[in-house]
């Protein structure tokens, strides 16, 4: 993959590992699409992405909202940008046992992180194949890769995009579709402070394994290494990733692992 010359769409541009990848990217020769629902903090992701060359066109996007997701991709393909790749990392986390958490959570948690990247993938996806393919990328984490404590619905929904994007390469390969799933560990963003509890509402704090994470701007390098050798996978983070290769050749050990860990 090369960045230059090339229109790239990054979802949660506002903040954590969305804004860090976009400013990462921005001055490549490149112009960006950059969409979130945090209007403020998107400006200033423009602002700094456009201090270093890039054009951008920034959408105010819910990712809750398919409707809105629809119309945006419209408008976009309206304006004139051919997009080359579609990079999603609008989310949300959530801080609950299985047990104590309402349908109604795991319905929201799914329609953000699942629905939403899946409406944005195909209103753009068709697109994208008739201009001569291109390269989509959505962040997973460590627990797309295997279950955790409290993070049922975060897992699934992290694993269910796993699932959704090998269909996806797997249909369109031949039509020069290339995908890249994000394996995010230990990161210093926002999301646990914005993940939701059992009543719904915010966590409101940072998690220590998240405090002592690698930055999102160190993440967003590792991520633009990977995407440009269109790796399947890319591990982002540090130490933490070894878990990846204790899951796979030796689960037993993983699950007791997995068992023990302070989730909060």
């Amino acid at each position: 993959m090369d960045f230059k010359g090339k229109t790239i769409w990054v979802t949660g541009a506002a903040s954590g590992m969305g804004k860090a990848l976009a400013i990462e990217l921005a001055g490549a020769g490149n112009k960006l699409v950059l969409s979130d629902r945090d209007a403020e903090g998107l400006k200033l992701t423009v602002n700094a992405a456009e201090n270093k060359g890039s054009a951008c066109y920034p959408i105010v996007l819910d990712m809750s909202d398919s409707d809105a997701i629809y119309k945006a991709a419209e408008e976009v393909i309206q304006k004139g940008y051919k997009i080359d790749a579609l990079y999603q990392f609008a989310g949300i986390s959530q801080r609950s046992k299985a047990v104590e958490t309402p349908l109604e959570n795991d319905r929201k948690i799914m329609e953000i992180n699942f629905f939403g990247v899946v409406a944005l993938t195909k209103a753009l996806l068709p697109h994208i194949i008739e201009n001569g393919g291109g390269q989509l990328a959505a962040a997973s984490s460590l627990v797309g890769k295997f279950g955790f404590p409290y993070r049922s619905a975060y897992a699934a929904s992290k694993h269910a995009l796993h699932g959704f994007f090998e269909s996806v390469v797997a249909e369109n390969h031949q039509q020069h579709i290339r995908v890249s799933m994000i394996i995010g560990g230990r990161i210093n963003t926002n999301i646990s402070k914005f993940a939701i509890d059992k009543d719904g509402k915010e966590h409101g704090k940072m998690d220590p394994g998240q405090a002592n994470g690698i930055s999102a701007d160190r993440a967003a390098k590792q991520i633009v290494r990977g995407l440009r050798k269109e790796k399947a996978e890319i591990p982002v983070g540090g130490n933490e990733l070894l878990i990846l290769k204790i899951k796979r050749f030796l689960p037993g050990l993983h699950r007791k692992i997995v068992r023990k860990i302070n989730p909060m």
